[in-house]
């Protein structure tokens, strides 16, 4: 399992352990083996500033949704003034710190049938794109790749862009048997 969690954050996770963006989001097969590798990790990359948290749990697929986030980017984020008076709007309890509205995205996550859209300030998408998103309820984009953009496309593009590039990079490079915790730029 350590070698098929090392692959899978390679695989959907680079543009996060890159630095170039501040969460992302994956699903894999639950197993013991699973979440025992999830704690070695997490005490691995903790000097990097990353996080690795299973946010979902499904007995009935039995998968797993994984976050692996920057905290402290992720925690500057939340509190920006904007992101506080929309996250209120969706119905989130702030004064409990970060962990706190981890864990309550995380129970959305798993009492809604639907993503909860607000996820995407999670995964460090612009706000309007994912006001956009709710408002147009997925229609009327700019430019659609990681997530639906309703601003610059020509800037979106260029950011989807550079996670393709740097998910590419990686996984050449791990395949060429660079050690995963060598690929992780610093916090």
């Amino acid at each position: 399992m350590k070698q098929q969690l090392e692959q899978e954050l390679i695989d959907w996770c680079a543009p996060t352990l890159a630095g170039l963006k501040p969460a992302n989001l994956f699903r894999c097969p639950a197993s013991p083996a699973l979440f025992h590798s999830i704690r070695e990790w997490n005490e691995k990359l903790k000097p990097f500033g990353l996080r690795i948290r299973v946010m979902k749990w499904c007995r009935r697929t039995k998968s797993c949704l994984i976050y692996v986030c920057r905290w402290d980017w992720i925690c500057r984020e939340v509190q920006r003034k904007d992101v506080r008076v929309f996250l209120r709007q969706c119905g989130y309890d702030l004064s409990g710190g970060m962990e706190s509205v981890i864990c309550q995205l995380a129970r959305r996550l798993c009492l809604q049938a639907d993503f909860p859209h607000e996820i995407g300030i999670f995964l460090g998408y612009p706000l309007r794109d994912v006001v956009g998103f709710i408002c147009n309820k997925g229609q009327n984009y700019s430019c659609c790749g990681h997530w639906k953009s309703y601003g610059d496309a020509e800037q979106a593009q260029q950011t989807f862009d550079a996670y393709k590039k740097c998910t590419a990079c990686y996984q050449h490079l791990y395949e060429k048997g660079v050690p995963l915790l060598e690929l992780i730029a610093a916090a």
